[in-house]
């Protein structure tokens, strides 16, 4: 795979070249990921991982500026107490400005957090021979492990990943590599609790009664993925992930020591600061529409490192197998003369179709649901 420096991108279309195609499947033939081409000693990064947003990234990248401008950090202590109004209110104002953020006091033990994130560096640590049997590029398996190569934006981002779907999370949770299967079926239980507090949290907070969430079956637990991002030889080059939405109802992230997360608020990014024992707790698409545009979909990404891995474990809520032609729209009891339905009715499979559609091509996709 041919290499660049970034003073030879800057104002090139690097999405015009000849043998893109070739390189991105030469990429996924090796079915060792990012993480094959940095133990063969790569210095610079391979121009297959750079598309013309990554381009605009090296103009546009900031962070964190000391101006107080933060995800929101809640404590769920006393959630079942004297603290619940405020913290209702809490995960509404975040919730509606921010459409995500980092919880405390949440329940899940930090051992099995650490243990978590240390079945993911263990799997994607592990010679490709044991590893390249899980290799692919069909989501519809259980468990697949795979590099993130998007085919209409004709690139590729600097992470491997492997993902477990499932239904049933003892039979489909076999599956898994031993080294990952108790680790994150462990992991997933005690997320799986905390999902059921924090439906009855965002119910109330949109002035609902606390079970209606959990009743519309849209939040069951169907995917939990493991990344790990290698260390980057050229990190203003490319990125871990491309700036996207989730096309879920809410993602419950977990994060390691090392930073790269950001989300896109008032005009800029803004860092996801690690914090230990913290979750992310982000709105997707799904929730926003069901909301009305109350609850607010996050836009983010995530930067290369020069060091690393850099890990990360995100579970994603949607509806289960039996309801995923269900339809679902603007929340009845939300809608009012004054505040009618502002998008159609749409099933989660209809809307994964869409969201591909639009989101491979570097759009977002709400907003061609608009009523």
């Amino acid at each position: 795979m041919s290499s660049h420096t970034s003073q030879e991108y800057v104002g090139l279309d690097v999405l015009d070249y000849e043998d893109r195609g070739r390189e991105l499947s030469e990429l996924i033939s090796t079915k060792a990921g990012v993480k094959g081409l940095v133990d063969s000693g790569i210095h610079k990064v391979p121009r297959v991982f750079l598309s013309s947003a990554d381009v605009k990234h090296q103009l546009e990248r900031t962070s964190y500026d000391g101006t107080g401008n933060h995800v929101p950090i809640i404590n769920l202590k006393d959630y079942e107490d004297k603290r619940r109004r405020n913290i209702v209110h809490e995960i509404l104002q975040a919730s509606k400005k921010w459409g995500v953020f980092q919880i405390i006091n949440h329940g899940v033990p930090s051992l099995v957090m650490k243990n978590m994130l240390g079945c993911v560096y263990g799997f994607h640590e592990q010679p490709k021979e044991l590893k390249e049997g899980f290799y692919s590029h069909d989501s519809t398996r259980k468990v697949w492990y795979y590099a993130t190569v998007q085919p209409v934006r004709r690139a590729a981002f600097w992470k491997d990943t492997i993902a477990c779907q499932f239904e049933d999370m003892t039979t489909d949770f076999e599956a898994l590599p031993l080294i990952c299967r108790n680790p994150m079926s462990d992991y997933v239980k005690h997320i799986v609790e905390l999902k059921v507090k924090l439906c009855k949290l965002l119910s109330e907070a949109l002035g609902l009664e606390s079970n209606h969430l959990e009743l519309m079956e849209c939040m069951e637990a169907r995917k939990v993925v493991g990344h790990y991002y290698p260390p980057c030889p050229e990190p203003d080059l490319t990125l871990g992930s491309a700036h996207h939405t989730d096309p879920y109802f809410l993602t419950i992230l977990l994060q390691g020591d090392i930073d790269g997360l950001q989300v896109f608020n008032q005009d800029q990014w803004i860092d996801v600061q690690p914090m230990e024992g913290a979750l992310i707790v982000m709105i997707g698409d799904l929730l926003q529409l069901i909301s009305n545009d109350l609850l607010r979909s996050v836009e983010h990404r995530v930067l290369a490192n020069r060091i690393g891995p850099r890990l990360s474990a995100a579970c994603f809520f949607s509806t289960n197998g039996r309801n995923k032609d269900r339809k679902y729209g603007p929340i009845k009891e939300l809608l009012s003369e004054k505040n009618p339905a502002l998008y159609k009715e749409i099933s989660q499979v209809e809307y994964y179709k869409h969201y591909s559609v639009h989101e491979s091509c570097g759009s977002k996709s709400l907003p061609h649901l608009k009523l």
